[in-house]
């Protein structure tokens, strides 16, 4: 052991096979990335038999090369980290077994990390390289929002003695964020993962063009206070929650489904994937100018109008929470944070009701091992470790 508060961590819960090296959760020394969107680009979302293949073939290559870009030996480290849920119970259990064999050889200590608590660290660890000398208000409370292909989460993120606790303040009934993000852009014949194409191609479409609208969520009456049988109630359940700080994204994948059938825009879909991602003469990896040469004008109207929906709703529900918490500041993480719009108007609102906001680098807002080794910091100053028995939990919950 260094003694440097060196940590390994291990990420493995969806598509990317990651690995990174974070020295007091406040300096990366490396962080290596096997990403698999090749593999999953072809049947326009992850497959969990082939993701766990994967990881399987890309876990000791990827420790190996972030113990190298740090120029560091198993010996040198203080501990081992790894993401334990949530995500696809098989490509968590590559990471976690990888993790507690390379902790059983070394004797290393493990901690054992909240995938979601990473993305939350993402941001974290970004103020505390970008500022060293950290300002008063890092330690204090902050309104999280985690938005990503898998999650829609608002959290009460409250740092405590070594540690840092959640309340969940929100989250969404159905669809993620970014989930219907990539169901739109595959409904539009767009490639995997389609946020990226949505936020480059709703930058030449009208935003206001299509008016969608998100109506408010209410109590379900007949449900007696319990949680509705939603895949949302099983990792969280949402009775006791504010309906006010509640996501619903199903509806508006729906209503553009229906605008599509009703403008006829299904052949000029099917056309578009043909012409961008199959057959011999398409194009590796598309660009931009291909893809919006495919694009009629209404349909760039339509993927702007999506987004501008989208975004807003993320807005008003965050703020309307930071509102009634009276908090000050706002972390904003996850892939979908990588989104320029989001970041755009974020920040405007921010400036105007005179909030801070704060976002992860690109790099750290999609998948990645940092984000693990930096949650994993005070929970190895706390002594919290994992126990021997540790296995993935598909459905970990993080916060009450």
């Amino acid at each position: 052991m260094s003694g440097r508060g060196l940590i390994l961590a291990i990420e493995s819960s969806c598509d990317e096979t990651a690995a990174a090296v974070v020295e007091r959760g406040s300096r990366t020394l490396s962080s290596a990335v096997a990403s698999q969107i090749a593999t999953h680009a072809r049947y326009g979302g992850v497959v969990p038999e082939l993701a766990s293949r994967e990881h399987l073939r890309a876990v000791v290559p990827v420790v190996r090369a972030a113990l190298a870009q740090a120029g560091l030996a198993l010996d040198d480290l203080d501990a081992l980290a790894v993401t334990s849920g949530p995500g696809l119970a098989g490509a968590l259990l590559v990471g976690i077994t990888y993790a507690k064999a390379l902790a059983f050889a070394t004797g290393l200590p493990l901690v054992a990390v909240n995938h979601l608590e990473g993305h939350i660290h993402a941001v974290l660890l970004n103020e505390r390289e970008s500022a060293p000398e950290l300002p008063a208000q890092a330690s204090d409370p902050a309104l999280a929002l985690v938005v990503s292909g898998g999650h829609t989460h608002l959290y009460l993120a409250q740092p405590t003695a070594n540690t840092w606790r959640y309340k969940l303040l929100g989250r969404t009934l159905d669809d993620a964020a970014g989930e219907a993000y990539d169901k739109v852009a595959k409904l539009l014949g767009l490639g995997y993962p389609g946020g990226p194409w949505i936020d480059a191609l709703a930058q030449h479409g009208n935003p206001r063009a299509v008016p969608f609208a998100f109506s408010q969520i209410k109590t379900k009456l007949h449900l007696a206070g319990k949680a509705p049988r939603t895949k949302a109630a099983k990792t969280a359940p949402i009775a006791a929650l504010n309906p006010h700080f509640l996501f619903s994204f199903s509806g508006i994948k729906t209503a553009v489904l229906r605008y599509v059938e009703l403008n006829n825009l299904r052949p000029e879909a099917e056309a578009r994937r043909a012409a961008l991602f199959t057959g011999r003469d398409a194009p590796a990896r598309p660009t931009l100018e291909q893809a919006l040469a495919a694009c009629t004008p209404q349909t760039l109207d339509l993927i702007a109008s999506f987004q501008h929906a989208v975004v807003g709703d993320l807005m008003k529900k965050t703020f309307a929470a930071a509102e009634a918490l009276g908090a000050r500041r706002i972390l904003v993480t996850g892939g979908v944070a990588a989104n320029r719009e989001l970041r755009s108007r974020f920040s405007a609102e921010a400036a105007k009701r005179g909030v801070s906001v704060s976002f992860p680098t690109l790099a750290l807002s999609t998948d990645n091992a940092a984000m693990i080794a930096a949650a994993a910091w005070p929970r190895f100053l706390a002594g919290e470790f994992a126990p021997p028995g540790l296995s993935a939990d598909p459905s970990l919950a993080l916060g009450r």
